[in-house]
């Protein structure tokens, strides 16, 4: 297995990505720097004898890994590796999550304003700004109640969003986002309170239309977003104790970027849908079971059947204690089963 991420990435969803391979797998991943598939890189992906084939100069590689997952690439490299995500798609290199339009949907934050339109999901209303004057930016302060908040266009970790609720802020943001060159957006309020008086929101993870986990963000800040990098506390909730209307809506809002992998950020209190994340912070320890485990296996089914079509017959696909799981059909000795 190839797991394939931008090494300049200090996130660390790698690092819980390669422990769920080896749960299940009882062997490490095959770890590649994304960078070598992105514009301008000397990373190929090509087919060898029927299988893909993953290739590097200089890095120890061509590797044929049965199945690819590719992870933890930030918003602004992505449209730089769209040609490799493609190229895994043609080759069918067992790898789920890659659509390109999908991917852009979620990380282009007024195409996701316009997916939700589109679809009818519950968002605030918002207003998309493109380096606009003062004038533009105070017309849509007021259209929006004179309480807001901005956001880039693409942004990740809650960098570069404020809550504004007077002309004051809204020059200051104003001049923050023209000094960095960003178009914007600007969205209602959510009112999202809690009964101590904190901001909190919902992130629901969603694989293939199954919600996997829940977590409630709480932030004392009320000017603050509830990400934990802008000091937001997070716990994990039972998706029993949210209401089934509005843990739909998180599958539904997914399913609207065209994702089949995301986490929805949402508000209760009006049933509103802020964003869907494409590359979702994996935290260890619990989302090493809850999240990057499902989505390892679903990796696995998608190579089975591939595999499958190629070689179609009895295929046996059992989890041995330091064993490797075997996904070629007739193969029953886990020490011939590529990694």
């Amino acid at each position: 297995m190839a797991l394939v991420t931008d090494h300049s990435s200090d996130e660390g969803s790698r690092a819980t990505l390669w422990a769920a391979v080896e749960t299940i797998c009882g062997a490490a991943p095959v770890m590649i720097d994304a960078r070598h598939f992105m514009d301008g890189g000397t990373g190929r992906a090509r087919l060898e004898q029927g299988a893909l084939t993953l290739d590097v100069p200089g890095e120890h590689l061509p590797v044929a890994p049965s199945f690819v997952l590719l992870y933890e690439i930030p918003p602004n490299r992505r449209r730089a590796i769209a040609g490799f995500q493609r190229r895994l798609d043609d080759l069918g290199g067992g790898s789920i999550g890659t659509d390109v339009e999908a991917w852009r949907d979620a990380t282009d934050k007024r195409r996701t304003v316009e997916c939700f339109r589109r679809d009818g999901i519950g968002q605030m209303a918002t207003i998309a700004l493109c380096r606009p004057d003062a004038g533009t930016a105070q017309s849509a302060f007021e259209q929006l109640g004179k309480d807001v908040w901005t956001r880039p266009r693409v942004g990740m970790a809650g960098d570069h969003i404020f809550h504004v609720s007077s002309p004051d802020q809204l020059g200051a943001a104003l001049v923050h986002y023209e000094s960095l060159g960003l178009d914007w957006l600007m969205s209602e309020d959510a009112d999202n309170f809690d009964q101590d008086g904190n901001r909190h929101d919902y992130r629901i993870i969603v694989l293939h239309g199954r919600p996997l986990v829940a977590t409630e963000r709480v932030q004392s800040d009320p000017d603050r977003p509830c990400n934990e990098a802008t000091g937001g506390a997070h716990h994990v909730i039972d998706l029993a104790d949210l209401p089934a209307d509005f843990v739909q809506l998180a599958v539904a809002a997914t399913a609207s970027t065209g994702l089949a992998f995301g986490a929805v950020d949402l508000a209760l209190e009006r049933r509103a849908v802020f964003e869907v994340n494409v590359h979702p912070a994996l935290y260890p320890p619990w989302c090493l079971e809850s999240v990057a485990i499902p989505l390892v296996e679903a990796h696995l089914d998608v190579a089975a059947r591939s595999i499958d079509a190629i070689a179609p017959g009895p295929r046996v696909r059992t989890y041995l204690p330091g064993g490797t799981s075997t996904l070629r059909a007739g193969i029953t000795d886990p020490s011939t089963a590529r990694s």
